[in-house]
């Protein structure tokens, strides 16, 4: 299959806002989380969730001192690192840890004030982190509600400045004059395309839930793009994407425009994925790691060296 139409294809159908394609956040560092101790707490108190993922850093930072000797990290043998500081714990997870897991963290504070303790579950998914979470036992300072409310409106400028664009692009033309008007493509520079090839220059992880027949990669002014065609052993569960992560060797992740998929995946025919990712020439060298997962973080697909043309 000539790869030129297929990369034209492609690109024009991301542009023209199809139905199907989904918008997708940066799937990967979440922020600055904050977690407030009850004083009290009864069986009906929630377990704080935090979200953790392979090879990245998660970083509780305690406003007291805690007691080294009583912290329990559940199946800390599949951390590649716990640094643990006076009121500090840094996690990061190896590639042991699969999606869905749930492991139970607990620490003890030094000063036998109440609260005595605390506990969070740790909930593994193949690429959503929350980076730093504040936990803080004693009330707030001004301080802190202060820079929660500038992250909280930087987030939702964020958002309105994401759905413009979105309207921007459904409003615009299609085809090649939809590409024009969006800025894909620019006078003499259009896209490039490029073969990936399977098991040689692109690696299948040994735990994905589908195999990879085939891939593309493109490259616009502004964007790159990734197709890959996927066969599901599973028959009788189809496979739906429910995000994607597109994160540089260095670790630098490309931010995610949208993830298209025109039905759920079944074992016959392929099904082609496309994700879509905002990357200026600069910041789309070297090869990236493909990280696709189903509903809930579960049943995942990594690919690894990926290039663009």
């Amino acid at each position: 299959m000539p790869s030129l139409p297929i990369a034209f294809l492609v690109v024009v159908l991301l542009a023209s806002g199809a139905a199907t394609a989904q918008p997708h956040p940066m799937a990967s560092g979440l922020g600055v989380r904050h977690i407030e101790l009850p004083t009290e707490s009864t069986e009906a108190t929630p377990t704080p969730e935090v979200q953790i993922s392979p090879r990245m850093s998660t970083t509780f930072e305690f406003d007291s001192a805690i007691d080294p000797a009583k912290v329990v990290l559940e199946g800390e043998k599949r951390f590649s690192l716990v640094d643990l500081g006076q009121s500090t714990l840094r996690l990061v997870p190896s590639e042991q840890l699969l999606p869905g897991e749930r492991l139970r963290l607990t620490v003890r504070f030094q000063d036998g004030s109440v609260p005595l303790g605390a506990a969070f579950v740790l909930v593994a998914h193949p690429a959503r982190t929350e980076r730093v979470v504040e936990v803080w036992r004693q009330p707030r300072t001004a301080e802190s509600y202060q820079q929660e409310a500038k992250e909280a409106r930087a987030e939702t400028q964020q958002c309105h400045d994401e759905n413009a664009r979105l309207r921007a692009e459904q409003q615009g033309p299609g085809g090649i004059a939809g590409l024009l008007a969006n800025g894909v493509i620019e006078g003499e520079k259009g896209v490039d395309a490029k073969l990936l090839y399977v098991n040689t220059e692109v690696r299948q992880h040994p735990g994905n839930a589908l195999r990879t027949h085939r891939a593309w990669s493109y490259r616009a002014p502004t964007r790159v793009a990734v197709a890959v065609d996927l066969e599901n052993p599973d028959a009788e569960h189809p496979w739906t994407e429910e995000g994607a992560s597109l994160v540089s060797r260095a670790g630098a992740p490309l931010k995610i425009l949208r993830v298209w998929q025109k039905a759920p995946i079944s074992h016959y025919p392929f099904g082609r994925v496309v994700v879509e990712a905002e990357a200026t020439p600069d910041a789309a060298l070297g090869p990236f790691t493909l990280k696709l997962w189903g509903p809930g973080g579960l049943r995942t697909i990594t690919l690894s060296g990926v290039t663009f043309p």
